[in-house]
């Protein structure tokens, strides 16, 4: 322990000193006239990758290039730097004669971190590594803090979720969950814009909490001196939007909820919900499937993904399987056979299931207890469950065949949920008596129960169509296509604990 604390000490004694000459160097160049924080602008023409992708096209000509300074090897009169831009790294060959010996003398006190813009000819060393002859280099911005690989590297989490910008530059392969992540929005965007749905946006603070079970945040309005809530779900406005004539909207919006934090939460999250006027969860989960497989497809080149251990298969084809037959299959229970509320609980009691203080005693109850707790951790490959009990979904339309049960999917890959759609609700009088039941479960303490819009009831009054809606977690998206095993991996600045 001792001996960890002496090279502690001597660490930071290095770091600071470090940090000490950073800043007399920066300071030796503003009194020379060489700031460079004056340099306003650099036009480059090309990048690492494209160069090295395309070298005989580039060998010999003249280029442009930007980056950051991460590697280099000093020497007399010629030295090697290896350059991070936007696409990679390339190596660059700077020479005395070439660029002149006051800015080869000023180019060996750079340091590692610094920005510099190059321009220069493409040729290849003698080992065969493509590089770039520097003819001119410009130094553009001074790093006064040294990179972590110097000490420790960049591999603890908390620091790399922290200090996003240092993870970028120091894991270059941390970018490429971002690079899918907005190519997964912009092919979910054009898929549904050419169903001719249309794009909307609906506010994030509202007078009234409603669309999900979930805990929000509050806040007040100092003019209006009232509290508001950020959103937790953007349906309710949208089918408002379905009420007024516009068939098919989507949002791709931030949702908030002020619950726990775990590998798959985060309380600022991203979702799209679509709603489509005449239509019902069948078609949701069609284009659920459509948009999930065919970003894989085109993003990654394949249908076949790995994620948290697992092959996922995502080709077209997903299994479709109702909540009683799951619960059947996977935790041997039959609610099918089962018709009273008692002995719905003592069969869940048999596998132990236990239903929450706040929840109703009810066979709908227990058959959503059961597989919660006994089967959703065993959905590996991509899976609809579908016809949730009312109980669990009160903006739901229920099932012609059997009024315990709705018109309700979630779409499950990896004992994950993806994706949550309905036959949505569309008779005023029973949303209100959902509605006021839902205010019942919130005077018995369930503080995740929807509040009662009346403004909502009121739309509804002037006539909903039927409607099939869906809401995609596109963070959970994201993760499944990049093999990440934590939100955190797939959004750039993830909710963190202060440091004190």
């Amino acid at each position: 322990m001792q001996e960890n604390n002496i090279k502690n000490v001597e660490t930071e004694k290095e770091l600071n000193e470090i940090l000490r000459l950073r800043r007399e160097k920066l300071s030796a160049l503003k009194e020379s006239g060489n700031d460079p924080y004056v340099i306003t602008k650099f036009d480059f023409n090309s990048d690492s990758d494209t160069i090295k992708s395309n070298f005989e096209e580039f060998e010999g000509k003249t280029v442009r290039i930007a980056g950051r300074i991460v590697a280099r090897r000093i020497m007399g009169k010629a030295s090697f730097v290896g350059l991070s831009d936007n696409s990679g790294k390339i190596q660059l060959y700077v020479k005395r004669d070439d660029v002149g010996e006051d800015v080869y003398a000023a180019f060996k006190k750079w340091d590692i971190g610094d920005i510099v813009g190059v321009e220069g000819f493409v040729f290849k060393t003698q080992t065969g590594e493509i590089s770039v002859h520097a003819k001119e280099i410009t130094l553009l911005s001074k790093s006064l803090i040294p990179l972590p690989e110097k000490f420790h590297g960049l591999t603890n989490n908390d620091l790399r979720f922290r200090q996003r910008y240092v993870d970028l530059i120091m894991n270059p392969n941390v970018k490429r969950n971002f690079v899918i992540r907005s190519k997964f929005i912009k092919f979910m965007r054009k898929y549904l814009d050419d169903m001719n749905y249309i794009e909307v946006e609906t506010p994030v603070l509202n007078t009234i909490v409603g669309g999900a079970a979930a805990r929000p945040f509050v806040t007040h309005h100092n003019t209006l001196n009232i509290p508001m809530y950020m959103r937790i779900a953007t349906e309710l406005p949208l089918k408002r939007l379905i009420v007024g004539g516009m068939d098919r909207v989507y949002e791709i919006g931030r949702i908030f909820r002020n619950e726990g934090m775990d590998p798959k939460h985060n309380p600022e999250f991203t979702t799209v919900e679509l709603y489509q006027a005449y239509a019902d969860f069948h078609d949701m989960m069609d284009i659920a499937e459509g948009i999930i497989s065919g970003a894989a497809k085109e993003i990654l080149g394949s249908y076949k993904v790995e994620w948290l251990g697992e092959e996922i298969d995502l080709t077209p084809g997903w299994r479709r399987l109702t909540m009683v037959d799951a619960v059947k299959e996977y935790a041997g229970i039959d609610f099918g056979a089962i018709t009273d509320d008692n002995e719905a609980v003592e069969a869940a009691k048999s596998i132990g299931v236990e239903l929450a203080d706040t929840a109703d005693k009810t066979w709908g109850n227990a058959l959503y207890a059961c597989f919660d707790q006994r089967v959703e951790e065993k959905l590996i490959q991509p899976t609809f469950i579908t016809m949730y009990p009312v109980e669990v979904s009160p903006l739901t339309k229920a099932s012609p065949e059997d009024p315990r049960l709705t018109e309700r999917f979630e779409l499950f890959v990896c004992h994950s949920e993806l994706a949550n759609a309905y036959s949505e609700l569309n008779d005023p009088i029973v949303q209100r008596e959902r509605f006021m039941k839902q205010l019942e479960l919130r005077e018995r303490g369930d503080d995740e129960a929807e509040m009662l819009d009346e403004d909502f009831l009121t739309a509804m009054e002037y006539g909903m169509p039927p409607t099939g809606g869906m809401g995609i977690g596109i963070d959970r998206a994201v993760m499944l296509l990049t093999n990440s095993d934590s939100i955190r991996e797939v959004i750039l600045f993830p909710t963190m604990k202060p440091l004190d």
